[in-house]
């Protein structure tokens, strides 16, 4: 008996598998720049947190990280957006 292995070969598979990757790029980025904001010893407001932990725009949240590496106080990574 055969196995239609079909679906994972399929767009609907590639398009879901993509979306994961992405999902976890952007979930890596949160996770690395709360840990820059740490380690400069910076606050992290619950807001903050939550707002840099929601966004799943993977462009974002490097361009916050690379703010995050000089950026006074966390608020400011978010610029003038």
């Amino acid at each position: 008996m055969a196995v239609d292995l079909s679906f994972y070969k399929s767009y609907l598979s590639e398009e879901i598998r993509d979306e994961g990757r992405a999902e976890g790029r952007a979930e890596g980025r949160a996770d690395a720049l709360l840990l820059i904001l740490e380690q400069r010893g910076l606050h992290i407001p619950d807001d903050a947190r939550r707002r840099i932990t929601e966004c799943h725009d993977t462009d974002t949240l490097r361009t916050w990280l690379s703010r995050a590496i000089t950026s006074p106080t966390t608020e400011a990574i978010f610029g003038e957006e």
